[in-house]
C-alpha cells in the first residue's frame, strides 16, 4: 500500500514556513510515496517541487489550496493558478477545464484562520454532474486541525455522499508533515488518482499534537522566518 500526504504548505504560502527542499526531504525520510504541495492560491511552490522531486526520490502532485467564496478547496494535477473568490461550483469547473480533480479541505472546521466549506455548499455543488465528476473527495482527517471534531463530521459527510476520503497533515511547518496520510493501493500518483476515483482510499492518523503545540510551533517558526527575511532585506 502507498502512503500520501495531500495537503502540504511551503514558504510560498503566506503562512508557510518550510522551504520546498525541506518538505521533500522530510517526506522522503517519513517513507511517503506521494505528496501534494498545496500552497494558498499559489502554484509556484508546487511547480518547484515537481522540478526537483527526482533528486529526493519522491513523487509530487502539483496542487493549490484555492480560497473559494465558500471556503477552501484542494485542487490537484493542475499547473496554473485559479483566481480566488469564485463560487465553489465555478472554481471546480475551472479545475476540471485544466484536467485536475478536487478535494474539500477540512470541511466544516472552525477555529482561528480557518475558511472551510460547509456541508450545504458541498452537497449543493455535487448536484452539478460535472462538479460531481471533479470534486471527488473530502479530507476526513486533517492532522493539524484546530477543530478536531470536524474530522469526525467530515467522515460522516463523506460516507453519506459516497466520495473518496483523504487524510493529510495540512502541515505549515516541517515537523508536522505526515501527521495525516492517505493510504491507497499502489505507490504512484497515477495509482492514487485511480484510487480516489474508485473511492478506495483510506484516511489515517499517524501522529497528533495538542492544539497549543501546533500553534506554538508554527508561531515560533513563522516569527523566526519573518525576522530572517527582514534581516536579509535590510542587509
Amino acid at each position: 500500500m502507498g502512503l500520501a500526504d495531500l495537503h502540504l504548505h511551503t514558504n510560498y504560502s503566506y503562512d508557510g514556513t518550510a522551504s520546498v527542499p525541506d518538505v521533500l526531504r522530510k517526506a522522503k525520510q517519513l517513507g511517503l510515496d506521494v505528496i501534494a504541495i498545496t500552497d494558498h492560491d499559489e502554484i509556484e511552490g508546487a511547480l518547484e517541487a515537481v522540478r526537483i522531486a527526482p533528486h529526493f526520490g519522491i513523487e509530487v502532485i502539483p496542487g493549490v489550496e484555492i480560497t473559494t467564496a465558500e471556503g477552501d478547496l484542494l485542487a490537484y494535477f493542475i499547473t496554473e493558478n485559479i483566481a480566488a473568490g469564485l463560487s465553489l461550483i465555478d472554481t471546480v469547473l475551472k479545475v476540471r477545464a485544466l484536467g485536475g480533480v478536487c478535494v474539500a479541505a477540512h470541511p466544516m472546521s472552525g477555529g482561528w484562520g480557518m475558511k472551510s466549506l460547509s456541508a450545504y455548499s458541498i452537497i449543493k455543488a455535487l448536484r452539478n454532474p460535472q462538479v460531481a465528476e471533479t470534486l471527488i473527495g473530502i479530507e476526513t482527517y486533517n492532522g493539524t486541525a484546530i477543530d478536531r471534531i470536524s474530522n469526525h463530521s467530515a467522515r460522516i459527510l463523506a460516507r453519506r455522499l459516497k466520495v473518496a476520503q483523504t487524510g493529510s497533515s495540512d502541515a505549515h511547518i516541517v515537523d508536522t508533515i505526515g501527521f495525516g496520510v492517505t493510504e491507497f493501493s499502489g505507490d504512484s500518483a497515477k495509482d492514487l488518482l485511480q484510487a480516489l476515483k474508485d473511492k478506495t482510499t483510506q484516511a489515517k492518523k499517524m501522529k497528533e499534537w495538542s492544539v497549543l503545540r501546533v500553534l506554538g510551533s508554527w508561531g515560533m517558526r513563522y516569527v523566526g522566518n519573518t525576522l530572517s527575511r527582514w534581516a536579509w532585506a535590510t542587509g
